[in-house]
């Protein structure tokens, strides 16, 4: 029985499904666990947060990885650089954007091997590039 019960917590540590956690401090030992350390994700949240508030397109801008394929009016698009990012703003963060990110929690972002989501996937961040910078690497409208 003990070792079917190991098993079982052993096979959800190592899953690729995703965490959900309900407290800042148990999503700060999911972080630790999946990334190394989590601080970094929560101020990453932190600052996208009050960019996106503030309709700061240029600081918003510098929290991208690009290039970032989204689609705008149904239609896939390339946001090639921080320049076009800022052109194409208000298409880019809708309301509806801006709405999950105002309500999301950091206990509740749902994260999984690939990174951490906001609102059911609207946005995806995670470290990325040799410098391991966490950037904005997916918006879904």
């Amino acid at each position: 029985m003990k070792k079917r019960i190991v098993a079982a917590l052993a096979s959800v540590l190592i899953s690729k499904t995703p965490v959900l956690a309900q407290t800042a401090i148990e999503m700060n030992q999911t972080l630790d666990q999946l990334f190394g350390e989590h601080k970094p994700y929560a101020d990453f949240l932190t600052r996208l947060q009050k960019a996106i508030a503030a309709s700061d397109k240029e600081s918003i801008a510098e929290l991208i990885d690009y290039p970032l394929q989204i689609k705008i009016g149904g239609k896939a698009v390339k946001i090639k650089d921080k320049q076009h990012f800022v052109t194409d703003y208000d298409e880019v963060i809708t309301q509806t954007i801006k709405d999950v990110v105002a309500k999301q929690t950091y206990a509740t972002l749902f994260v999984n091997w690939q990174g951490a989501a906001i609102g059911d996937g609207k946005i995806w961040f995670s470290s990325v590039g040799k410098n391991k910078k966490i950037r904005v690497t997916a918006i879904n409208d």
